[in-house]
């Protein structure tokens, strides 16, 4: 079973396995994929114990793993390909977006969450992102996750971010004029904020009024300012130096 043999922007085309125990469901996935760029599918699981064997015999670079499944659940079977794969990444594509489901399949070793109703860009995106070593998140469930972790007490060095007494008297965020934490410029702030709301590069970049691609361009330059490899941890740095509210906070 392939998919279309091109190639995503890096040149590397994903092989993958798609795991879900509703047949139509994954014939859908299948055949969505067969279509789009940079995917070639290698094999179809109809649930965990199938995927992990699959795993084995194909050694695909990811596996698309549904949640509820039969046998073996979906947090199991990534539970067990990263342990006995780890060069197999897992995407969780799943109907569910609750924390029950989200948090033990990331502890469980998943890099990427999405819905179901993700678009096949989306997924394509999504896939490639774990394979370069970032999150694959569903903009959602990425805020969901950074309202869970700036919700735990973290520790902070007084010589970077805002300082706590600062968030106690009520969160100002950056003026313009201002000077940036790390040398971002004013325009990489901005965007900073927006990827921190959740929105797609897509989105920023019609929000903007620029092409995706200066997007990308501004992203890329960020990260490497303030030293992250994922939109999750950006956004987590965005709360924590005061460049966007946190969650439950309005702008004074």
């Amino acid at each position: 079973m392939s998919g279309r043999n091109a190639q995503h922007d890096n040149g590397r085309v994903a092989r993958v396995i798609v795991a879900d125990d509703q047949s139509m469901v994954r014939e859908g996935i299948v055949l969505v994929l067969g279509l789009l760029p940079g995917i070639e599918v290698v094999g179809a699981a109809r649930d965990g114990e199938e995927a992990i064997a699959l795993t084995a015999e194909l050694a695909p670079d990811v596996v698309l793993m549904d949640l509820r499944m039969p046998r073996c659940d979906g947090v199991e079977a990534t539970r067990r390909i990263r342990s006995e794969h780890p060069g197999t990444e897992v995407v969780v594509l799943t109907t569910y977006a609750d924390d029950d489901s989200l948090f033990p399949a990331l502890r469980a070793g998943a890099r990427g969450y999405l819905t179901k109703d993700a678009g096949g860009e989306e997924i394509v995106r999504a896939v490639h992102d774990v394979l370069d070593g970032r999150a694959g998140l569903a903009p959602a469930v990425q805020r969901r996750l950074l309202e869970q972790l700036m919700a735990q007490p973290q520790g902070r060095s007084p010589s970077r971010g805002r300082p706590a007494e600062a968030a106690q008297d009520g969160w100002r965020g950056p003026q313009h004029g201002e000077s940036q934490p790390d040398g971002l410029t004013e325009r990489e702030t901005e965007v900073l904020g927006l990827v921190a709301d959740g929105l797609s590069n897509q989105e920023i970049a019609r929000r903007l009024g620029i092409s995706t691609a200066t997007v990308k361009t501004h992203i890329n330059n960020l990260f490497a300012k303030i030293g992250v490899r994922d939109r999750v941890q950006a956004v987590r740095y965005a709360y924590q130096h005061g460049l966007v509210a946190p969650p439950g906070e309005t702008v004074t």
